[in-house]
């Protein structure tokens, strides 16, 4: 299992650069979980206790660095002897009774450093901000270390029938991957599920359902093991590479297997059979799976790795599985009985066969209709297009319900947000962050940022400093205020000296004091709006930074995934556009024609048309998981119009040129099987919809969607173009084809063939 953030910038963008220097200097900022309680008794000391007792616990649990909440707070008292600051503990170790207490909390009050950073008196919320150790974070202990936050969590929600809330990346993750893995178990019995069940009702045979599902199996252990043998781990993606091969590997079985029995009736002889299906069926479907790859391997152009390990896995595994199925299916079968005359009954299906029927007069008798309703499909197709919404939210494939969308949103009501975003001030000398200038310019940076209402109140260098000059004074609130220049001496001798000084003045700027940092919190509030606030505060920077003095970078978590989505976007719409040029040129080598070439592509293309209009009209975002939808239902609807066309071609040689004999003979062969493979698929990408990532779920239904459109699109619309354009298409290009697909006529009769004993002994 992968345990760390799918980072989707390439190393070389300069986003990610700035991330990565902002982490050596000043380390991770993104290993924070945040507990928060909502109690308007929480003062009350028996309850105090007991939250005291949850820190306590949380902080022995293996994994946790340290933590910071209301019952450990701090207060800076002045020491004129040293003239340094003491951190004393603003609730004692010991509180015996609720005057006590109180005292404290009066204490704690005064303090506004700790305001909307530990608790929102408002609503009468608290936090508890628990920072974890970044190795186990990318290990399999993580897992452990959060059920052991949970477990006395719940323990303390049961204790004071209260509810506790979590959040933070950390915390997140850990719960996304322990969803994958469950799911990747799930889909995988679902898919395999779904293809005993739809080959059995197809074949009524136990072999012709145990062994396709054995060698389909085995190509899933093969893609498991090039995980591994490529260092790759289980992401969100790879994660369906098992579910996926089941539902792509079947359709190799359905059409190898209905063409075995179509054989076998028509001659009567299994080995004749097999043979055939090898040479006859073998050209075409490694077409169809070389296609169906070629929509995922597209995702290897894009910088993002887990996208390209995705796309080179699935790519590698499907051509796999097109080998495994081409080998063994024939070779199992060659030594097993020939198939009963109820093993073949599915050939005779009347009502498959009226499906074929009812098609094959509307693209005869309806062309008008046809027309018709592809051009109302391609109006409302553009018109969907034109209103559809990109979107890239971090817990975008959450679903609203679901605890951790909740318990963000809730954390976002009290605290304005919880994305980490940074802005880190290089004031290009020594020394230079602790200048006067600098902290004026910092106040008013973080008076500009007040505006925004997606931000959190900013905490820097600034925070600390008022919190000195309150101690300086005694503890007085109304001194908590950026020192002047007279002050400000005074208070940074004092804070530079003592215990006080590595935990409070250095965790804002680096050793030398030429950097410092701001640190905010954003809402999760979409791709779209963080643009707008990212081109905000850079107009706030410009503003308040002379570039010639300063060099002022934003960064953070929240930047990252808003940076990494929009590229994604543009990279996977660069992906959709090569895999159309990719499987046009293997179109043009297998037909010799352009004009077959887009009459190929325009039956696939509309689907992807049909479906984009049905996700502006149903409001489905453009996002990451969204726009996998076009590549992968392109590479694979593009299958049935190679079936339909190779045996077109081949039947138009048979029929000696006759162009509507040919497209109904195609029709009525190849049609039955795209419809088996149809279920299939439909059914097979369907099961993703009952995912607990939205993104996943859409991805599912989106696909079966296409799917099913664009079999109906080359049943219906393809036929009805061959009918109409008949001689404009049909030229001796295609009839004369660079790649070569086998000639139905031309076979190895076993008439023809020889058996010859031969003597060793007298060969010797």
């Amino acid at each position: 299992m992968s345990y760390e953030y799918a980072a989707m910038l390439p190393q070389k963008d300069k986003a990610y650069q700035d991330n990565l220097k902002f982490k050596e200097i000043f380390g991770e900022e993104g290993n924070i979980i945040t507990i928060g309680i909502q109690d308007s008794t929480f003062f009350e000391l028996k309850k105090f206790q007991q939250w005291r007792k949850l820190c306590t616990d949380i902080s022995a649990v293996e994994g946790v660095e340290n933590l910071l909440s209301v019952s450990n707070s701090y207060n800076l008292i002045k020491n004129k002897e040293k003239k340094q600051f003491e951190i004393q503990m603003v609730f004692p170790d010991t509180i015996s009774n609720q005057a006590e207490l109180d005292r404290s909390e009066e204490i704690f009050r005064k303090l506004p450093f700790y305001r909307k950073l530990l608790y929102n008196d408002d609503n009468n919320v608290f936090l508890l901000v628990v920072t974890v150790n970044k190795d186990k974070m990318l290990s399999v202990e993580r897992e452990k270390m959060i059920k052991a936050i949970q477990d006395l969590g719940a323990e303390f929600e049961k204790d004071q029938n209260v509810k506790l809330r979590y959040s933070g990346l950390p915390y997140i993750r850990v719960v996304t991957s322990i969803i994958i893995k469950r799911e990747t178990y799930l889909f995988s019995a679902l898919a395999l599920a779904i293809c005993i069940i739809v080959l059995f009702l197809f074949f009524r045979s136990f072999k012709a359902v145990f062994f396709p599902v054995l060698v389909v199996l085995t190509g899933v252990v093969w893609s498991l093991g090039t995980l591994s043998l490529m260092g790759y781990k289980i992401t969100v993606l790879t994660g369906m590479v098992p579910s996926l091969l089941i539902v792509i590997g079947i359709p190799n079985s359905i059409y190898m297997m209905n063409k075995f029995h179509h054989e076998f009736v028509s001659h009567g002889n299994k080995i004749k059979a097999l043979q055939r299906v090898i040479v006859k069926i073998g050209n075409a479907t490694f077409l169809t799976n070389l296609t169906t790859a070629l929509g995922f391997a597209t995702f290897t152009i894009v910088e993002s790795d887990i996208l390209r390990q995705f796309g080179i896995v699935t790519s590698l595994n499907i051509l796999g599985l097109f080998i495994l199925s081409l080998i063994l299916i024939p070779v199992i079968f060659s030594f097993i009985s020939p198939p009963k005359p109820r093993h073949v009954k599915h050939l005779e299906y009347k009502f498959v066969s009226r499906i074929i029927d009812r098609f094959i007069v509307i693209t005869q008798k309806h062309r008008a209709w046809v027309y018709t309703f592809t051009a109302i499909i391609l109006a409302m197709g553009f018109y969907g297009i034109s209103i559809m919404k990109t979107s890239g939210y971090v817990v975008d494939d959450i679903p609203k319900d679901n605890p951790i969308y909740l318990d963000l949103k809730f954390f976002e009501e009290n605290f304005d947000g919880i994305m980490p975003l940074e802005i880190m001030i290089d004031t290009k000398k020594p020394g230079g962050a602790m200048q006067l200038s600098t902290f004026k310019k910092i106040d008013q940076l973080e008076k500009e940022l007040e505006k925004y209402n997606e931000l959190s109140s900013a905490t820097s260098v600034l925070n600390l400093l008022k919190f000195s000059k309150q101690a300086f004074y005694n503890g007085r609130e109304k001194y908590y205020s950026l020192p002047n220049n007279r002050e400000k001496n005074f208070v940074l001798q004092y804070a530079s000296a003592g215990e006080s000084r590595s935990e409070l003045l250095y965790s804002f700027m680096d050793s030398t004091r030429q950097f410092t940092r701001v640190s905010v919190r954003v809402k999760d509030v979409g791709v779209k709006r963080m643009e707008e606030l990212y081109n905000g505060f850079y107009n706030d920077v410009d503003s308040i930074f002379n570039p010639e003095d300063y060099d002022v970078t934003l960064t953070g978590t929240s930047i990252t995934v808003f940076k990494g989505t929009n590229y994604l976007l543009k990279n996977l719409f660069t992906s959709l556009a090569l895999a159309i040029g990719l499987i046009s040129i293997i179109m043009a080598l297998m037909f010799s024609s352009w004009k077959m070439v887009v009459m190929s592509l325009t039956p696939n293309i509309i689907p992807l048309i049909f479906t984009a209009a049905v996700m502006g009209f149903a409001d489905i975002p453009i996002k990451s998981s969204t726009i996998l939808v076009f590549s992968i239902a392109f590479g694979i609807s593009v299958d049935n119009t190679i079936h339909f066309l190779a045996k077109y071609r081949q039947e138009l040689e048979v029929t000696n040129w006759d162009i509507k004999k040919s497209v109904l003979l195609a029709l009525k062969e190849t049609g039955v099987s795209m419809l088996y493979t149809s279920v299939v698929l439909f059914l097979g990408f369907g099961i993703f919809s009952v995912s607990s990532f939205g993104g996943t779920r859409a991805m599912g239904i989106l696909v079966s969607l296409t799917l099913v459109v664009a079999v109906l699109s080359n049943l219906v619309l393809l036929p009805t173009l061959l009918f109409s354009l008949d001689r404009i298409i049909t030229t001796r290009a295609f009839k004369e084809p660079m790649l070569h697909i086998y000639d139905e006529e031309i076979d190895i009769e076993l008439e023809d063939l020889e058996i010859v004993k031969i003597d060793n002994k007298e060969e010797d």
